[in-house]
């Protein structure tokens, strides 16, 4: 299971090295292809609709045909997308392959979610998500690194490297996903019982979780997906509500946080964007710990309740007092430390919330985490949309009741980093009213009048 959970990370990094580069090779290929701001809007926003619009059929297919094939499938579709990317000579193929790579990439993590309960007890289970998690920070952080490097060229280590320019350099990205997608499909094996190397011992561990029992069913086997049920839960609403939330104000980093800096803490853009970079560096170690911390928590208390809705409510209740104590915090490096401490807290919550698909999915976890996956995706693109019109009220109140002084732009701002805390405050009022038993479907299915 070790060895499936490097699998699954390395994946991980892959999909966001080759999805997150597009925002450093931009400008290049902008230039390049002769295309406008807005055309490159475009390009960069096809990718987040097809993958927030198809998170759910990817889903079905990998709960009907297996994780093993369809990762390969999905990881394949993506290096294909990246390396269509790198042939582009117009925005219309520039559009086409990001949102190929978006439909590839809905489907990949809901599959990962499913091995992740068939291969693991419930006392690994947060901590596994937490380093795919992790992983796809890592992969984040490489791409940004190497991109500009790899397209113009520099200096690294007293060496002087030439550029490849953009197409060979998203080329080379592509190679990883079509490698990683061979060896998958040769390798893995969607059940611990499958596989020639996975010892009895092993498979005793895993099966040995009384939460394991209901997702038994091998693929292309499994009841159809009771999407009634699934609607009408309760427990799906806030599961889903919390991701809502959450995943609207983690989003305030990859949109709005440097422009944020600059405007109301005087930063200059180079130092905007260091500072941009020690939330997502938070970020990346509270995914592996807040798994690592949950799954402690469980093998202590045998309590879900404690566990997940436990680890997952007290952190976001502490980043949304955290990132609202830095509403009076005046130094930028201090301040901007306060947010990261509170973007740590936030997602060291990330582990419980993919943890708690597979503990509550049933049968049916693919389905249960594209639903909440889909509707934090629509919650980040509502923030990112919101926060210019957000602040256009906030200003146009401002001036009428005459607030902020002589600044209504940063009163703005101050605005919205109270309304960022907000949400965080509002994902853990969702988790405080989550029950933690049986699965999502079960307490609807109980309710329904006997026939």
């Amino acid at each position: 299971r070790v060895s499936v959970l490097l699998w699954l990370a390395v994946l991980a990094a892959i999909a966001y090295l080759s999805r997150t580069s597009i925002t450093v090779a931009e400008e290049t290929i902008r230039d390049d292809l002769g295309l406008t701001d807005d055309q490159m809007g475009y390009a960069m926003g096809a990718f987040f609709w097809t993958y927030a619009l198809t998170q759910i059929p990817t889903a079905w297919l990998g709960q009907r045909f297996g994780s093993r094939w369809m990762l390969s499938l999905f990881a394949a579709a993506s290096a294909l997308a990246t390396l269509q990317f790198s042939l582009a000579g117009s925005l219309a193929i520039l559009i086409t392959a990001r949102m190929l790579m978006g439909v590839a990439q809905a489907g990949t993590f809901p599959c990962a979610t499913q091995s992740i309960s068939h291969w693991f007890p419930i006392a690994e289970r947060a901590r596994a998500s937490g380093t795919v998690s992790a992983a796809m920070s890592v992969g984040q952080g490489i791409g940004v690194a190497i991109t500009g490097l790899l397209i113009a060229g520099g200096v690294v280590l007293g060496l002087k490297l030439a550029g490849v320019g953009w197409r060979t350099t998203f080329a080379l990205f592509a190679l990883p996903g079509f490698v990683w997608a061979i060896g998958f499909g040769w390798w893995f094996r969607n059940r611990p019982h499958e596989h020639p190397t996975t010892n009895a011992e092993e498979v005793e561990l895993i099966r040995g979780s009384d939460l394991e029992e209901q997702n038994k069913g091998e693929p292309g086997e499994r009841e159809p997906t009771p999407w009634g049920r699934l609607l009408a839960s309760p427990a799906m609403w806030l599961i889903c509500g919390q991701q809502f939330f959450r995943a609207a104000g983690t989003a305030f980093f990859s949109t709005w946080f440097a422009t944020y800096l600059r405007e109301t803490r005087d930063v200059s853009l180079s130092l905007s964007g260091l500072m941009t970079a020690l939330p997502v560096f938070a970020m990346m170690l509270a995914a592996f710990l807040g798994g690592v911390a949950s799954d402690a928590v469980y093998r202590k208390t045998g309590s879900l309740n404690l566990a997940r809705k436990g680890v997952a409510s007290v952190s976001l209740l502490l980043c949304s007092v955290i990132v609202g104590g830095a509403y009076f915090v005046s130094d930028p490096l201090w301040a901007v430390l306060m947010i990261s401490l509170g973007v740590f807290a936030a997602t060291f919550a990330g582990p419980c919330a993919y943890s708690i698909t597979i503990d509550m999915g049933g049968r049916h976890v693919p389905a249960v985490f594209s639903t909440m996956n889909m509707v934090g995706n629509i919650g980040a693109a509502v923030f990112a949309m919101l926060v210019p019109r957000f602040r256009t009220g906030v200003e146009s109140l401002a001036g009428r009741f005459s607030l902020g002084g002589d600044d209504p732009a940063h009163f703005s701002w101050s605005a919205v980093l109270l309304l960022f805390a907000a949400m965080f405050l509002a994902a853990s009022l969702c988790w405080m009213r989550l029950k933690v038993e049986g699965t999502v479907f079960s307490r609807v299915q109980d309710d329904q009048p006997q026939r």
